[in-house]
């Protein structure tokens, strides 16, 4: 499959499909209203170093999104920066989408002098992150039962 990465500051139209995208999967069922991710995804389109979400794209066409933010996990927040809202649209899933986001997401913060970076993800998706090269940390975190993962520079 033949993709891009784009950082979504230089591809705003992918911007309310991005926050649909996020409200969906993680907020939605919270009765979070929509409006209120969409404004957090505002805070990536400033000029700032962190936060930033970006997006993977067939041309016109959305595949996935994933973003760097300060802080995802209540519990931990003196771990910085993490990579949050990793998002692939199915007909993507399982061609490289997601590994890349990952990747540029981790290589991003290291370009910036980051020398580790946190994400956080349910326990079936601990294999995926571990072939990614990712550590885990930590393990049935919050009420979740998320495990903390890490990657150095």
């Amino acid at each position: 499959m033949s993709f891009t990465i784009s950082d979504l500051r230089q591809r705003p139209e992918f911007f309310d499909t991005v926050a649909k995208r996020i409200w969906e999967a993680w907020w939605e069922a919270s009765g979070t209203p929509p409006d209120t991710i969409s404004g957090r995804l505002c805070e990536n389109m400033d000029a700032a170093p962190i936060p930033f979400a970006l997006v993977a794209h067939d041309g016109g066409t959305f595949l996935g999104t994933s973003s760097v933010i300060a802080s995802d996990l209540a519990e931990r927040p003196q771990l910085t920066p993490w990579i949050a809202a990793v998002w692939v649209e199915e007909a993507a899933r399982r061609h490289g989408v997601g590994a890349a986001l990952v990747d540029r997401a981790a290589q991003d913060c290291f370009a910036l002098g980051v020398s580790r970076v946190h994400l956080c993800a349910r326990p079936r998706m601990t294999r995926f992150y571990e072939a990614l090269g990712w550590t885990i940390s930590e393990r049935k975190v919050g009420p979740h039962q998320m495990s903390v993962f890490f990657r150095d520079a």
